[in-house]
């Protein structure tokens, strides 16, 4: 019997006429409902006919989580006085409570991005509700795209309602094509904020670190919530880690029970928390509990303020959950749950001044998680780029890219970004691209039954309790009674009933240990994650390292195949949370694409190091040394050797320096056709200048022998003539009027230097030019010393020599120092060399 009094409770019910206009007018609507107003459990009733005369539809309603789709069904079948299987049903991974008669059936996101790769058509369903859209999860965006191209292209009749208490309204409207955007007026209920942050301030979340004195806070602000309110208490905190040192902070709270809420949680556990308690509780729960459910006796959140969101790590390899805040449209969901049933209070674990520097909704997953098993559901849609998609957000273009890359590698795509037929087959198995490659590929060698364990072992995060090490998780989970235990071994069976229809027959290779079977199933899904042991922690094939933790049982072992790893604040090493010992036969069948054997010959240590390598990706198996290597490979080592040492490594006699010099000045002022001579010109037109000596050389000794200046001599402008006037315009000595030939400094090509002793120079008005540049002459005493330094000798003349005479006259009384320099005779000798 239909319970209409408690639907008669339920505030969206003066939507419904609203939502079904607009349905009506334009097949596809938006619903803006708050917390607790029923547009989870009462509108799937309406819009599929079970709550009056009008015409019975097949509504499918697709909820982010499964807790959240199981407690939906139930609470409808309630509603109706039934029990679900009838009218209501639900389908998750690996449960299915459906009869003949259901007309409304709850799905899981993931659950429904299947069924539309089946049947694109999605026939017999007549209307689509996706729930909680405002939380963006990657499924649930992706079937919203699905969606609305079936929609668009093969069946127009088919209603689409996007739903949720808070989101961007307009934005999911102009995605299904303007749709109408329909409010329902909140819960009746108030719900008072009391802001409570911590005395003291406590550090930023980091990964999955959270301060503790936080959560020691959050525990306290709990104890405060009962004392001074009614009901009972839900308190959000981001992880099970966090629930766990709560919840044991929380003891000896006398006649309180203390319940955990989480996606690991049992199905029982799950159940009991949605079913009045008969004592005062305190229910401890991630965001699980924000959305689809409500926890009947809360009149109290304390809201933690954090939340657990994807972060993939392209560079590394490495994908992870990470600690954030959480949105402002979290903290309303998280705040409705005090309001459901009455008036209630949310106390938040942190100030009114941080509040408005919150994100204001979460961050798209499609933004920041691993796109690997999206980009093979658009390839197996048709669409590789996902350029034809309503999406709210694009993927980026980095992360799309990487995905397509390990699709490749497994097979699942074509040159072009196309599924194959094994790329559709691994999509159906209802798990991540690389976890059904393993499934597939890991039969033949270590049987059904192991492949199925591992990658049920691996799809969902085991307890840590487990420990790190997969082989030993494996036997906990066979022999283990708890809930993990128990989702763990149906996941066994539907990926054994799902596995056997795509893989190859077994032909189990009993020549490795079961150890090693879990390993090799861990590496064919992580292929680039096997590690070898490498000075103190292991190299992984990626290049990435990685570290096992303190006491580890995976510590010691020459080869280990890691499942999940992530890296610890301040650690420059992933750390390794979840491997398994294997050798190098597992490596090697496990990475196969990764395995070359390549001559490398580099410039390494000072000189050419020439060597055979046969290397599984960033790992060196075996090196033997080349007594022949390639001529090429040779020629660019001692490349790199030049790039990396400089142009010091040739034979560089006084006169090459000169005549480099020389020719840095004629570039710098007269320009082309005279050559560049820097180092970045001559590394670019190494082949016109260092040919051919360069080709006859095979190591460091060879280049030593090189005469740089005969081969610099290669770039002067033979050519058009000009290379004649090297010693006209660039002289390397010049004539003073002494008669003497003084050597040209060019070392600073802006002004040459000219060094020459005062007495060389008497009589000359101006000073030397070369290449119309005057040059910098440094007048030295009859000792060699400089005494002045001048571009302009008629000025030194007239006004500083002077000074220098009176300074220098008395120290050298044999050398002349005429009164009038500008007139007098210019010498090299002494005075008494000039009298005789």
């Amino acid at each position: 019997m239909i319970r209409y009094d408690a639907l008669a409770d339920l505030p969206v019910r003066d939507a419904l006429p609203g939502l079904t206009e607009a349905l009506d007018a334009h097949g596809t609507a938006v619903l803006v409902a708050p917390p607790g107003t029923g547009k989870t459990t009462l509108v799937p009733l309406a819009l599929a006919g079970l709550l009056g005369d009008g015409p019975r539809r097949r509504v499918v309603v697709a909820e982010p989580r499964r807790i959240a789709a199981r407690a939906a069904a139930r609470r409808m079948a309630w509603l109706l006085g039934e029990k679900t299987g009838g009218c209501v049903g639900y389908t998750v991974r690996g449960e299915r409570v459906t009869g003949r008669d259901t007309c409304v059936e709850v799905v899981t996101t993931g659950v429904l991005l299947q069924r539309l790769q089946r049947d694109q058509e999605l026939s017999g369903v007549d209307v689509v509700v996706l729930d909680e859209c405002h939380e963006r999860h990657l499924d649930a965006d992706t079937a919203a795209a699905f969606l609305w191209d079936v929609r668009e292209t093969l069946r127009p009749e088919l209603r689409l309602v996007a739903a949720s208490a808070t989101t961007d309204a307009q934005g999911w409207a102009r995605l299904l094509g303007g749709a109408p955007v329909v409010e329902a007026r909140g819960a009746s209920h108030p719900v008072e904020v009391v802001w409570a942050p911590p005395v003291r301030p406590v550090r930023p979340p980091h990964g999955m670190r959270v301060d503790p004195a936080l959560l020691s806070h959050v525990a306290s602000v709990v104890r405060r919530a009962l004392a001074e309110r009614d009901g009972d208490v839900l308190c959000f905190l981001p992880g099970v880690g966090e629930i766990t040192r709560v919840a044991g902070q929380l003891a000896g709270l006398g006649d309180v029970d203390v319940l955990r809420v989480h996606g690991r949680a049992s199905a029982a556990v799950q159940d009991a928390v949605l079913m009045p308690g008969e004592r005062r509780r305190v229910v401890l729960a991630t965001s699980v509990a924000e959305s689809s459910l409500t926890v009947p006796g809360v009149r109290t959140v304390v809201d933690s303020g954090l939340a657990r969101e994807p972060r993939v790590d392209h560079a590394r390899g490495l994908s992870a959950l990470t600690t954030v805040r959480a949105s402002q449209a979290a903290g309303r969901q998280r705040a409705g749950r005090a309001g459901r049933e009455a008036p209630g209070a949310v106390y938040r674990c942190w100030a009114e001044a941080e509040d408005a520097r919150l994100p204001r909704f979460p961050s798209p997953e499609i933004k920041v998680a691993d796109l690997t098993a999206f980009a093979l559901q658009v390839a197996c849609w048709g669409d590789p780029e996902a350029s034809g998609l309503a999406l709210l957000d694009a993927p980026p273009v980095g992360a799309m890219a990487a995905a397509r890359g390990v699709l490749a590698a497994v097979g699942a795509v074509d040159d072009v970004g196309r599924a194959t037929e094994r790329g559709v087959a691994l999509a159906r198995l209802g798990v991540h691209p690389r976890l059904g490659r393993a499934l597939v590929d890991s039969v033949p060698f270590v049987g059904s039954d192991v492949a199925a364990e591992v990658v049920a072992l691996l799809s969902e995060e085991a307890p840590r309790e487990y420990g790190d090490d997969l082989a030993v998780a494996l036997r906990r989970a066979r022999r283990g009674g708890d809930a993990y235990a128990a989702r763990w071994r149906s996941e066994v069976r539907r990926l054994r009933a799902v596995g056997a229809e795509v893989s190859r027959p077994p032909a189990r290779d009993r020549s490795h240990s079961e150890d090693r079977q879990a390993g090799l199933v861990a590496a064919l899904a992580f292929p680039e994650r096997v590690a070898r042991a490498d000075g103190g922690s292991y190299l992984m094939l990626s290049g990435t390292r990685a570290e096992a933790g303190a006491g580890s049982g995976l510590s010691g072992a020459d080869w280990i195949s890691v499942a999940v790893a992530d890296r610890p604040v301040g650690k420059g090493h992933a750390r390794v949370q979840l491997g398994a010992v294997v050798d190098e036969d597992v490596a090697r069948l496990a990475a196969g694409a990764l395995l070359e054997v390549r001559d490398e010959v580099r410039w390494d240590g000072g000189d050419v190091v020439a060597r055979r390598v046969e290397r599984l990706g960033a790992v060196e198996l075996s090196v033997r040394s080349l007594t022949d290597p390639d001529p090429g490979l040779v020629r660019d080592a001692l490349l790199e050797g030049l790039r990396r040492e400089g142009f010091g490594l040739l034979r560089w006699p006084a006169e090459a320096g000169v005549l480099r010099q020389r020719l840095a000045f004629l570039r710098l002022h007269l320009g082309e056709p005279w050559p560049d001579v820097s180092d970045g010109a001559l590394h670019a037109r190494v082949e016109e200048w260092l040919e051919p000596e360069l080709s006859r050389a095979r190591r460091r000794a060879d280049l030593a022998r090189i005469d740089a200046g005969e081969a610099l001599a290669r770039l002067l402008p033979w050519a058009s003539g000009e290379a004649g006037r090297l010693d006209e315009l660039a002289p390397e000595r010049i004539t003073v009027p002494s008669g003497s030939r003084i050597r040209i400094d060019y070392a600073r090509p802006e002004q040459p230097v000219l060094a020459v002793k005062l007495q060389e120079m008497f009589g000359l008005q101006q000073s030397p030019r070369v290449a119309g540049v005057p040059l910098l002459v440094h007048l030295l005493s009859p000792a060699g010393r400089p005494a002045a330094v001048t571009a302009d000798l008629a000025s030194f003349w007239r006004d500083g020599y002077q000074g220098v005479r009176a300074e220098l006259r008395g120290r050298y009384p044999k050398h002349p120092w005429p009164q009038d320099p500008a007139a007098a005779e210019p010498t090299r000798h002494t005075n008494a060399r000039l009298r005789r």
